[in-house]
């Protein structure tokens, strides 16, 4: 189930690319953009990371902070952020992926007329509250930076 605007954001500790256990409660009083996205360095995954990467100096200007949230290993992640020069931080949700199940963005998917079970692209923005201030389950991956800055009435 997907948590809705107004409710408080489930709790998580994930590690990061470097090992260390990150939680959203390290970030109470802040807002924080978490979306979920399906597999580093692919091409839609790249587009979505590289828009945060691009408006990062907006965000970092209000206190935003950015978390992306795959199941991909710490050394793929380390890849990532390396390879695009991403400055946000980059999450581990390993199988079955718990944090992306209590955010509804891992379940059934179809592609090509095959089902499977994986990550769904799904933002959310969290108040500084810890309570879900946005939803976007409809992502346009090289647009959701953009979006949310405008609908924060940041752009």
């Amino acid at each position: 189930m997907t948590p809705q605007v107004g409710e408080v954001a489930p709790a998580f500790t994930l590690p990061d690319a470097s090992g260390q256990s990150i939680s959203l409660a390290d970030f109470a009083g802040q807002r924080v953009v978490i979306y979920f996205y399906p597999k580093d360095d692919t091409p839609g995954c790249t587009k979505e990371a590289c828009g945060f990467r691009d408006a990062w100096s907006v965000f970092e200007n209000h206190g935003i902070k950015v978390l992306g949230i795959s199941k991909d290993p710490a050394t793929s992640h380390t890849r990532f952020i390396d390879k695009h020069q991403l400055p946000f931080t980059l999450l581990t949700d390993a199988e079955p992926c718990p944090v992306a199940q209590a955010y509804g963005s891992y379940g059934p998917k179809t592609f090509m007329g095959r089902e499977y079970i994986g990550m769904s692209r799904h933002t959310f923005v969290v108040d500084p509250q810890g309570r879900v201030e946005k939803v976007y389950t409809k992502v346009k991956a090289d647009a959701m930076a953009s979006r949310i800055l405008s609908d924060l009435g940041l752009d």
